[in-house]
């Protein structure tokens, strides 16, 4: 059996500014551009008592939160910290895959150190990075990589949360089924209208009616309700596409869409901003009410560089979609593609100049 370490940090972009002026501790903190369409991308414990989270557009955050400290945040500073993580992890074990700067999951099976357990592990890796870095991380235990998750979340900041193999059922069972990894907002309502609202509800339901109402996700819902996760930890596993995307209550046509794809351009680039890579490659999802999946992508001569640039690429692909113009559409998704690393462009002059 597997021993699954799942580790994240606590507020991560905030803690590392209030970590490095001392004159910010203690106060509210959000990192986010100022900007009618700018997005928080962390706020620190303090701010969230007001109700400011990640992911909010930031004129929300500072109408929530007044006295916040707004400051624009910095990649640079926030990857070179995840390195030095990165190092603490690999003391330990070599399995490790990274989600973001931020978290990662770590397989330690077999540890390097020879510690008993893997409770152990993860105490010690919280201890080094308080101790060396000066931050808070949470971390989860667990047979498997979805538990493991689960588990770093609940007892954050600066908390440990372990599920033993045999403890599996009595946590599962009682957990909101929309804590289950792929269960959103459109998902769990779907559930909803099956009676189902918690795991144990889940669990009752069989395999084939999971198939039936599901689909091939049906088979992975059957399996996490009764805490099946066979995915294993895969070391520098690079970011191939990061995307967002959204499934409408009614029906939409194309001139309906724009709101939609800022926002969704949004989240995806405050979700890449977590990437050490770049990306190259925007992309545009639809879906019509018929089910028929379209995609539309562009590759700029110079890599998207902001929301703005993503935003307009993404609405211009949107003009390549040649339907009618009463055509309906039930999805949209906006995506970033085509990868890189910073430090290959060199090697690739033409591309890159």
């Amino acid at each position: 059996m597997r021993k699954i370490v799942h580790i994240d940090m606590d507020a991560f972009y905030a803690s590392v500014e209030q970590r490095d002026d001392p004159q910010l501790r203690g106060k509210p903190v959000v990192v986010a551009w100022r900007g009618n369409r700018s997005v928080v991308c962390a706020a620190s414990y303090e701010a969230r008592k007001f109700g400011v989270r990640s992911a909010m557009p930031a004129v929300r955050a500072e109408r929530l939160c007044p006295s916040a400290v707004f400051l624009p945040p910095d990649f640079p500073r926030y990857r070179a910290v995840s390195r030095q993580i990165r190092e603490i992890f690999k003391r330990h074990t070599d399995l490790i895959e990274p989600l973001s700067l931020d978290e990662a999951y770590l397989d330690v099976s077999d540890n390097k150190m020879g510690l008993p357990t893997a409770t152990q592990v993860a105490r010690t890796i919280r201890q080094q990075i308080c101790s060396e870095l000066s931050l808070t991380a949470s971390a989860g235990v667990a047979p498997n990589k979805f538990l493991a998750k689960i588990a770093s979340a609940w007892r954050k900041p600066d908390g440990l949360f372990v599920i033993q193999p045999e403890e599996v059922d009595s946590f599962l069972l009682y957990l909101p089924a929309g804590r289950l990894p792929g269960v959103g907002k459109v998902t769990e309502e779907k559930l909803r209208s099956f009676q189902v609202q918690t795991v144990a509800d889940l669990r009752a339901l069989d395999l084939s009616t999971l198939e039936r109402r599901f689909g091939r996700y049906g088979v992975r819902l059957h399996e996490l309700a009764r805490g099946i996760d066979y995915n294993e930890v895969i070391p520098d596993r690079p970011t191939q596409s990061i995307s967002a995307e959204d499934t409408f209550e009614q029906d939409v046509t194309l001139a309906e869409t724009e709101p939609m794809i800022r926002r969704l351009a949004e989240k995806t680039w405050e979700a890449s901003r977590k990437e050490s890579r770049v990306a190259h490659t925007g992309v545009l999802k639809l879906k019509t009410s018929e089910f028929k999946i379209l995609t539309r992508s562009h590759t700029p001569q110079v890599p998207p560089s902001s929301c703005e640039e993503l935003t307009r690429i993404a609405l211009s692909l949107r003009e390549r979609i040649e339907l009618s113009p009463k055509q309906r559409f039930r999805l949209i998704g906006v995506g970033l593609s085509n990868f890189y690393d910073p430090a290959d462009a060199s090697a690739q002059p033409v591309l890159f100049e």
